[in-house]
């Protein structure tokens, strides 16, 4: 039996429902040179995971608390010694050669330093749940194609700004040469910032489109949550000052507090509560480590403003339409 090529890790929280469907499509599996993490953030007793309900070879780490998913991650992550990484929610169940699309992409793009896989919705598999994450030059970000199509997703390899830590691969190499996730953000956007500074260090991100995983989404929270709403506009502000560099930093800087303050305030609107406005303001309150952070981040990198300043989305009308933006490899 050849060594392990990947770790696939999983972070569960109360998500015993989707435990057998996630074996089946693992166990079904063309790639079979993986082992499998699951870290289990302080689940209800009758939701943790057994190892009787995994495949072979398997390991669950159990935490007394929640890390969060960016910690719960990197935890899991510590415990790997396979080239690569992948990331899967509990609630998405990959197609058979899943991860035999992403290592062949990763294995024929060394420079790349994650794929994202092509996401569908439960239930609505003509239906994208996302097909690579997009970044704004002014610092918003979503999840490329979202609620469109399928037929809108690119048929051939291409570059998003991010992939999603949904179902992901990551260089074990390159993640722990730019610190993993960030464990302040506990969960939402910690994707597009570890990808933001794998880029910074000069990595390339790749979205394979035959690496398919059907993802119901909202498994452990809910999208719309005061939660999640907090999360993401908290995570959102601490991206672009520690990550964006100064020629895009300053000028954008204005535009960015402006978005911020109307993606806060029809959210409000919207849900009845102003979660969204807690999260700008406590990223504001928050802000000096990641501003002293932002010095050695962006010392260190390799990248040119340019390379980064390409990798963006510049057009205003994708803030609207939530369209897929995908550069040519």
């Amino acid at each position: 039996m050849s060594p392990p090529l990947a770790t696939i890790i999983v972070i569960s929280f109360n998500s015993a429902r989707w435990v057998a469907r996630q074996r089946a499509a693992l166990d079904a599996q063309t790639e079979r040179r993986w082992r499998l993490i699951v870290l289990d953030n302080a689940s209800r007793e009758d939701e943790r995971p057994h190892l009787r309900d995994l495949p072979s070879d398997s390991t669950i780490v159990q935490s007394a608390v929640n890390l969060g998913f960016a910690e719960g991650n990197n935890a899991a992550a510590r415990d790997a010694d396979t080239p690569y990484l992948v990331f899967l929610n509990p609630d998405a169940f990959p197609e058979p050669d899943w991860l035999e699309k992403l290592i062949a992409a990763a294995e024929a793009n060394p420079s790349a330093g994650a794929i994202g896989s092509l996401q569908l919705k439960a239930g609505a598999p003509d239906v994208l749940d996302g097909a690579g994450d997009v970044l704004h030059v002014s610092g918003m970000g979503y999840r490329g194609g979202y609620g469109h199509g399928r037929g809108s997703a690119t048929q051939t390899l291409a570059e998003p700004f991010s992939a999603c830590a949904a179902a992901m691969l990551v260089r074990r190499d390159a993640f722990e040469t730019v610190g993993g996730f960030d464990p302040r953000y506990f969960c939402f956007f910690e994707d597009i910032d570890l990808c933001f500074r794998l880029r910074l260090g000069g990595w390339r991100i790749l979205q394979a489109p035959d690496a398919v995983v059907t993802h119901v989404g909202g498994g452990t929270t809910n999208a719309r949550s005061a939660f999640a709403e907090f999360h993401g506009a908290r995570n959102r502000l601490w991206t672009f000052v520690k990550c964006m560099p100064a020629a895009l930093f300053w000028p954008m800087l204005p535009l960015h507090l402006l978005l911020s303050a109307t993606a806060a305030t029809i959210s409000g609107l919207r849900s009845g509560h102003f979660a969204a406005w807690r999260g700008v303001a406590a990223g504001m309150s928050g802000v000096t480590p990641f501003w002293r952070g932002r010095r050695d981040i962006q010392r260190a990198r390799s990248a040119s403003t340019r390379d980064i300043a390409r990798a963006l989305a510049w057009s205003p009308d994708v803030l609207i339409s939530r369209r897929i933006v995908l550069r040519r490899p």
